[in-house]
């Protein structure tokens, strides 16, 4: 073999809809089974197609052309694919554009004869174009939810590369045409719609040559999405094997499903390739030479990723039965998750006085921002103390810091938010709605978090009214606002349902009087003054004033 055969080159290329999907429908572009599999919502579907007609770019596609062999998916989108035709030629594996490339093909390839139901698997894939509609600002591509035809004026969009589909469905439009429609009229545009699809332009970047390190990195730096290859998908290629077994980045996407599926909410997927990482025995789980990480820790991963999956649901059940954590959407730090886990892989039964010192050191990190923008270094470091942590030796709480004060406004995006949220969320477990009824807080933020604290005052002009202060969990009835609500509570048992919510009476006086921002500022302080007591039971000091929220998580 030649020296230059080692090499890979880059060709870009541009290419029609058919040339794409031919190589796919003859087995010759295939997806590597590293990849993560269809994820696509229907709706994206329907927005791919309405980007295609109206000529809006959808972002270039990255094959990769070797000899190499490695195990692919047996379909795409809900089509089987063919074997590659020959041993002795390249395959082109797909690096980018796996999502894209399965609702092109699985819709304009699909079947006469495929299934039709009213299940999602199903209908998802059956794609139409409404014809006769005459708002151009509308996305006009529908799925048909159902086993029964379609509607006269609905184009399938499989029909769109097929002369022979095209040629049928327009007979019978002529034949039996939609009541008030031109038949003519819409034979044209869908015309119009089938040339804008087959004359539709894709940029594709083909890799030629070369091995997978070499794609992986070229992937990383020209990607169509611009950004750089996810960590855990970069590893879990350089890392695949090519018995067939699953991929690092199929085992993590199972992890994040059986954290959810406890209730707990989705955890970031990085998060846990990084606790692989530190499962793993690695310290710099940050920023390291992915290809040289992923041949020191090839033959570790499997073991590591079974580890981690054990010690990841025992650090949720710490947070949640222990910490007070109801949900993953509030932990305040990716790391918190990341270093927990850690800690259980070494330690899966720990001592009531460990658990002690992990509670203090998940407040006493979360209200300082300890690790707000922390370095590879102090990360690292971090690793080192749990693991010691784990063994009794040392501890991991950092010494001389402060809180920070309480939060000007009300942004999930901050740590300092979120412990708020979380403190909040057991100092005041029973929320009571208007009538005295017990308020799911939790069931409410699993929902929407953001969206469940709701503004008390929402007049402009007045300067408080981003503050966390100003916003309560309360059910209201249709139209009533929630001042309104809090305006209107029934005397007998106002005091309790105001207790619940943490707004106390003084506050109720200026807002009664219509002194929002005096309501605003009373509330705030209460809330400050209580939570700094909760602060003091682990020997941290609060700050009572109001400081700038920083936005400091991912």
């Amino acid at each position: 073999m030649a020296a230059d055969e080692h090499k890979i080159f880059v060709k870009p290329e541009i290419l029609l809809m058919e040339d794409v999907l031919t190589p796919l429908a003859e087995g010759e572009l295939r997806v590597p089974r590293y990849q993560r599999p269809f994820v696509w919502r229907p709706q994206q579907i329907l927005d791919l197609f309405d980007s295609i007609e109206r000529g809006y770019p959808i972002g270039s596609l990255l094959f990769w052309d070797t000899y190499d062999e490695y195990a692919t998916f047996d379909s795409i989108g809900d089509l089987p694919m063919p074997l590659p035709p020959r041993q002795d030629r390249p395959v082109s594996y797909v690096l980018d554009g796996h999502q894209r490339l399965s609702a092109l093909y699985a819709t304009l390839q699909r079947p006469a004869d495929a299934r039709r139901s009213s299940a999602q698997h199903d209908w998802m894939w059956w794609t139409y174009r409404v014809l006769g509609e005459v708002d151009d600002s509308l996305n006009r591509y529908r799925h048909w939810k159902s086993a029964d035809r379609p509607p006269k004026n609905y184009f399938p969009l499989r029909a769109t590369l097929r002369t022979r589909d095209f040629l049928t469905f327009s007979r019978e439009l002529i034949d039996d045409p939609p009541e008030g429609m031109d038949p003519d009229r819409l034979i044209r545009e869908a015309e119009v719609v089938a040339q804008r699809i087959k004359s539709y332009r894709i940029a594709v970047v083909r890799l030629v040559g070369g091995d997978l390190t070499d794609a992986v990195e070229v992937f990383s730096r020209v990607n169509s999405t611009g950004q750089a290859m996810r960590p855990s998908q970069m590893v879990s290629a350089l890392t695949y094997r090519k018995e067939g077994q699953q991929s690092l980045a199929e085992r993590l996407d199972t992890m994040v499903e059986k954290v959810a599926d406890t209730g707990f909410g989705e955890v970031s997927v990085d998060t846990v390739f990084r606790a692989v990482l530190a499962v793993a025995g690695e310290d710099n789980v940050q920023e390291v030479r992915w290809a040289v990480l992923a041949r020191r820790v090839q033959d570790k991963l499997e073991q590591a990723a079974m580890d981690t999956e054990r010690a990841l649901l025992c650090a949720i059940v710490c947070l949640r039965e222990t910490i007070g954590v109801p949900l993953a959407r509030l932990i305040p730090y990716d790391a918190h998750l990341m270093l927990l886990t850690t800690f259980f892989h070494h330690r899966p039964e720990p001592s009531s006085t460990q658990l002690e010192e992990l509670t203090r050191w998940f407040w006493v990190t979360s209200w300082s921002g300890f690790f707000a923008g922390a370095n590879t270094t102090q990360i690292k470091q971090a690793i080192q103390q749990m693991r010691r942590f784990a063994q009794e030796e040392g501890t991991i709480t950092p010494p001389d810091v402060q809180a920070r004060p309480f939060p000007d406004r009300f942004d999930l995006r901050s740590a300092r938010v979120r412990a708020f949220i979380i403190w909040e969320l057991k100092e005041l477990p029973e929320r009571l709605g208007p009538d005295g009824s017990r308020i799911r807080a939790v069931d409410i933020l699993a929902q929407g978090a953001t969206t469940a604290y709701r503004h008390i005052v929402s007049k402009r002009g007045v300067a408080t009214t981003s503050s966390p202060a100003n916003r309560l969990i309360m059910t209201t009835q249709p139209g009533i606002s929630v001042r309104g609500t809090l305006l209107d509570l029934p005397a007998d048992i106002r005091e309790r349902i105001l207790a619940s919510h943490g707004v106390p009476e003084e506050a109720m006086v200026r807002l009664a009087a219509g002194d929002d921002e005096g309501f605003i500022e009373m509330r705030r302080y209460f809330l400050a003054e209580r939570e700094q007591a909760f602060m003091a039971e682990f020997e941290l000091s609060g700050d009572a004033s109001v400081g700038e929220t920083d936005i400091d998580t991912d």
